[in-house]
């Protein structure tokens, strides 16, 4: 399994960076003179930052419609699948979906309708997170997307979601290797305690050692300075906020920002 990176991306240990979509229709902080075009542009003018800046793929998420909700409404499905099939029309390198937080059916069928081939989704466990109780039901969500034909969509999966701690004292390796004999995750996405802060890299050779053959990929927190430290144990890496103006989670992409932190990996590989 640990090549289905390298069939995504084309390459050995894979920058995915984050295209965080402005708020959407019905999300608390949507402007209401937005409309639908404006947040395309927006979107687009990232992901063209992160291309020509030598990122290896895209992720797309509606980081913005914060709090999030578990399950979103129609306005949101509808929403982020014209947006992110604009992106993916105006971009060469892969680009895949999650919608937050966690909303595992929603994020399958938007990369099903738009030709995705990955997203990244909470679908194992059960988690209390600082915006309530959140029951994964992984089973229900493996048979939707067997129900949707989307089988040929790999499934980066949340082994510990930002914002929560799961209810379930088993170590996040024992985690994963019990999710790799369910067949449920084609790669595992380690986490920091929120968004901007790395994951422990002790978890991460524990989880490496448990499960070789499946990738690891570093979810928070990565930046120019820590980045080598990290492609010596993770497959791959999802980077935002240190691509940011300002170093802020939210600001727009700073192209710049992504050239010197993808020189720094491209050293790293070599």
């Amino acid at each position: 399994m640990t090549g289905i990176l390298k069939q995504l991306f084309n390459v050995d240990k894979p920058v995915i960076a984050m295209v965080h979509l402005r708020p959407l229709p019905g999300s608390p902080h949507y402007n209401v003179s937005d409309t639908i075009e404006d947040l395309v542009k927006a979107a687009l003018k990232d992901a063209e930052a992160l291309e020509n800046g030598g990122v290896d793929g895209i992720l797309v998420s509606n980081e913005s419609d914060i709090p999030y909700l578990f399950r979103v409404g129609p306005e949101t499905v509808a929403s982020m699948t014209y947006i992110a099939s604009r992106v993916k029309e105006g971009v060469s390198i892969p680009v895949g979906v999650d919608v937050l937080w966690g909303d595992a059916r929603a994020t399958l069928a938007i990369a099903k309708v738009i030709g995705s081939k990955f997203i990244r989704t909470l679908i194992s466990g059960v988690h209390a997170s600082d915006l309530g109780l959140i029951n994964t039901e992984g089973a229900k969500v493996m048979r939707y997307r067997k129900f949707i034909g989307a089988d040929d969509v790999r499934i980066f999966i949340y082994l510990n979601p930002e914002f929560a701690s799961s209810l379930s004292p088993r170590p996040l390796s024992i985690i994963a290797k019990t999710l790799r004999w369910l067949r449920m995750a084609d790669a595992y996405c380690v986490s920091g305690p929120m968004p901007g802060m790395p994951p422990d890299i002790e978890e991460i050779k524990r989880i490496k050692d448990e499960v070789p053959d499946v990738p690891v990929i570093a979810n928070t927190g990565i930046n120019k300075e820590n980045v080598a430290k990290y492609l010596e144990y993770v497959d791959g890496v999802i980077i935002g906020t240190s691509l940011k103006v300002g170093n802020i989670t939210l600001n727009p992409v700073d192209e710049e920002k992504v050239k010197e932190f993808m020189k720094v990996v491209k050293s790293v590989r070599g």
